[in-house]
Formats: structure tokens, C-alpha cells, sequence
């Protein structure tokens, strides 16, 4: 069985992916990025996250607007 465990290319990918399509509402995470620890993990396979960091409250809002527009259409 192959081994599809994200590499570090594909997190990267990813997160700037997710950084696109939250500009494109107007929502920038500063603190945005892939984990790369997580690559590196002792349990396999390896996580592969990406962590969204902290915003403000603010930040915060307009995701939930971007995302409640998107479920609904608008």
C-alpha cells in the first residue's frame, strides 16, 4: 500500500491555497503556516498540519461571514 502521507510540498501547497481563498473574502491569518514539525512525527503516518495561529476578533468575524456566505450562496 503507498504511502499518502502529505509531504512538506503539500502542506506549503496548502496553506497557500487557504491563503488565497480567505484574501479573495478579505480575511488574512497573519499567523498562517504549515507545521512542519508535524512532518516529522514519531507516530506514523506523519500529520501534515497546518496551523491557523491566532487572530483578533475582528479577523475572527470576517471568516465566519466569508464562511456563512459561502453555505448559503452569497
Amino acid at each position: 500500500m503507498p504511502d499518502r502521507s502529505p509531504t512538506a510540498y503539500d502542506v506549503t501547497l496548502c496553506v497557500e491555497n487557504l491563503r488565497t481563498a480567505l484574501a479573495l473574502h478579505g480575511v488574512t491569518l497573519p499567523s498562517l503556516r504549515a507545521n512542519l514539525p508535524s512532518l516529522a512525527g514519531a507516530c506514523p503516518p506523519p500529520a501534515g498540519l497546518v496551523a491557523l495561529g491566532n487572530c483578533d476578533t475582528a479577523t475572527a468575524h470576517a471568516l465566519a461571514t466569508a464562511l456563512r456566505g459561502a453555505a448559503t450562496g452569497r
